[in-house]
């Protein structure tokens, strides 16, 4: 694990993409945020592309210019504090909020995804009770108000599938034991295979499950990971490279060296290749969601 941890620029590229967002909800152009910090254009460029790391005053005086509410303003001072460090584990609760998820960006962002779960749905394949589930049984004794803004963030993430202009590209390859788990009881279960079945019909969508019968695979001993890739410009230059997210039970780990991303590419290519057709997959998931019927 130690060595996964090095050279990391997500830190620097998600404190950006916030900043940039802050600025652009307050109607100012690079040029009249400069004016306002006594900055060069070239400066906010930097900090907006994620070129450069950022100290804490520097981001509360963005924050201020840009009127952010005091609660995503210490939350980017805690990133800030991130933007230095050689590589990056996020770990929930430390200096960057529980509740400030910096995933959702990467994910806005992304052109394609290949992603490996091996016990649960993906979260923007979730139904509504689904994901009640999970939320309500990954945080006990969260007022019922909290666990309900959760779930409607939650499905509100799921726009992006069906978004009109640049969907991402989504691979996604199941481990069969996410289909036999009965999360939430029969009827839930049910319903949110029913609901894969739905996703999988998206043009952007290939869906496929790695039956039990493929064996042994590199998901067996990976876990569940997201590989985001970004847009590319007429050079055919990505905006960003690419990212593997790895969600773990006490934080989550982002990786963008370059062996790294490669590693974990290779990994998902054995693991598509390992899993059935997306015609028997869709067949498997049909048996499985009528034997909760």
């Amino acid at each position: 694990m130690p060595e996964a941890l090095t050279g990391s620029t997500v830190p620097r590229r998600q404190l950006g993409r916030y900043l940039r967002d802050l600025r652009n909800g307050s109607r100012l152009t690079v040029r009249a945020a400069a004016l306002s910090l006594e900055w060069s254009e070239a400066k906010i460029w930097r900090i907006e592309t994620g070129q450069t790391s950022l100290r804490s005053l520097d981001v509360e005086a963005m924050c201020k210019v840009y009127n952010a509410p005091d609660d995503l303003t210490q939350a980017l001072k805690g990133l800030a504090k991130e933007t230095k460090a050689r590589g990056w584990w996020h770990a929930y609760g430390d200096v960057i909020p529980d509740g400030f998820d910096l995933y959702i960006g990467l994910e806005e962002a992304a052109s394609s995804l290949s992603w490996y779960e091996s016990e649960l749905v993906p979260g923007l394949f979730q139904t509504a009770d689904y994901a009640r589930v999970l939320i309500e049984t990954d945080n006990p004794g969260v007022p019922e108000e909290e666990i309900a803004r959760r779930v409607r963030l939650r499905i509100a993430r799921q726009s992006l599938l069906t978004r009109a202009t640049s969907a991402p590209e989504l691979n996604v390859v199941l481990n069969e034991a996410v289909l036999r788990r009965p999360v939430g009881g029969n009827q839930v279960i049910a319903q949110q295979l029913n609901r894969l079945l739905e996703i999988g019909d998206l043009p952007n969508v290939t869906l496929k499950v790695a039956a039990f019968e493929s064996g042994l695979h590199h998901g067996t001993m990976s876990g569940p990971f997201v590989i985001l890739r970004f847009p590319v410009d007429s050079q055919g230059r990505a905006a960003e490279p690419p990212t593997v997210y790895a969600d773990g039970f006490t934080g989550a780990l982002y990786l963008d060296k370059p062996n790294e991303v490669e590693r974990y590419s290779t990994a998902f290519e054995n693991i598509r290749n390992a899993a059935l057709d997306a015609s028997a997959s869709r067949t498997l998931i049909s048996q499985a969601a009528g034997s909760y019927a």
